[in-house]
C-alpha cells in the first residue's frame, strides 16, 4: 500500500482530490492537512512515499515546507500558480496539477509518478531544483524559514544583518543570534534582493542597511563595520559593488 498526504488549505481542492484517488486502490491517504505546518508534522510522523502539496497556504509555503524537509517524499503539486511560474516545473522530474484540473490531467500525474515509484526513482533532487527555481522568481524576497532546535522560525529578512558561508550551510545572523540554512552562498545571492543585500566576500553578504562605515584594510580589501560593531571583509569586487550601490 502507498501511503499519500493531501495538503491543502482549500477543503473543497482537499474533497476532489480524494475522489479522484477513490479509482486507485493501492494509494491510501494516511492524512488530510490544511497548513504546511501541519503537513510537515504528518510527513515527519507517517513517512508518505507521495504528497499533493498546494503552494499558496497561509502560515507557510508549500515551498517553504520542503525546504524543511530534509529527504522530501515525491511531490505532485496542486496550484494555481501564475502560468508563467508554472512553467519553470517543465523542466523538471516533478508533476504538477493547474487548479482548476481534470480527472484526466490526474490520471496522467498519478502515471507519471507510479513510472518513477516503480523504477525506484523518488524525484528528490528534482524536486529542489524546481523548488529553487521557484522561489528565484517568487517569494524569498521577505522571509526565510529555518530550522530552530525543534521549532521552526519565520525571519523576516529586514532583519537579517549578514550571512556567512558555514561548510554546507549559511549562517543567518539576526540581532537574536544566528540560524543555519542547508542552502549556497549563490542560492542567497541570486535570491536575496540585490539592492539590499551585496555579496561582499565568497563568504559573505551583507544588509546594507545595516553597515555605519567602510575602512580600508590590508591590500585591496576593506572592511564593513555593521552597527553592532561586526567586521565583515569586502573583497575589491565587493567593493566595486557597494561603491555603486550606496554611491560612495
Amino acid at each position: 500500500m502507498i501511503k499519500a498526504i493531501v495538503i491543502d488549505d482549500e477543503p473543497l481542492a482537499r474533497t476532489m482530490l480524494l475522489e479522484f484517488l477513490q479509482s486507485y486502490a493501492d494509494i491510501a491517504v494516511v492524512q488530510e492537512c490544511g497548513d504546511g505546518f501541519e503537513g510537515l508534522k504528518a510527513i515527519q510522523q507517517h513517512q508518505p512515499e507521495l504528497i499533493f502539496l498546494d503552494i499558496q497556504m497561509p502560515k507557510i509555503t508549500g515551498f517553504e515546507m520542503l525546504e524543511l524537509i530534509e529527504d522530501p517524499p515525491a511531490v505532485i503539486f496542486t496550484t494555481a500558480f501564475e502560468a508563467y511560474a508554472v512553467r519553470a516545473f517543465d523542466a523538471h522530474a516533478v508533476d504538477y496539477l493547474l487548479k482548476p484540473f481534470s480527472k484526466e490531467r490526474f490520471d496522467k500525474a498519478i502515471q507519471k509518478w507510479m513510472e518513477q515509484h516503480k523504477t525506484g526513482l523518488r524525484g528528490t533532487e528534482a524536486a529542489a531544483v524546481t523548488i529553487d527555481a521557484l522561489a528565484q522568481s517568487q517569494a524569498m524576497h521577505q522571509r526565510i524559514i529555518v530550522k530552530d532546535g525543534g521549532k521552526i522560525k519565520i525571519v523576516p529578512v529586514h532583519d537579517i544583518q549578514y550571512l556567512e558561508a558555514a561548510d554546507d550551510y549559511v549562517k543567518i545572523i539576526t540581532a537574536e543570534g544566528y540560524f543555519l540554512k542547508n542552502k549556497t552562498m549563490s542560492f542567497f545571492e541570486q535570491v536575496m534582493d540585490a539592492q539590499q543585500f551585496v555579496r561582499t566576500h565568497r563568504s559573505y553578504i551583507v544588509n546594507i542597511h545595516f553597515i555605519t562605515r567602510i575602512e580600508p584594510y590590508e591590500k585591496e580589501s576593506h572592511l564593513a563595520i555593521l552597527k553592532g560593531g561586526q567586521k565583515i571583509p569586502v573583497s575589491r569586487t565587493g567593493y566595486n559593488k557597494l561603491k555603486q550601490l550606496i554611491g560612495i
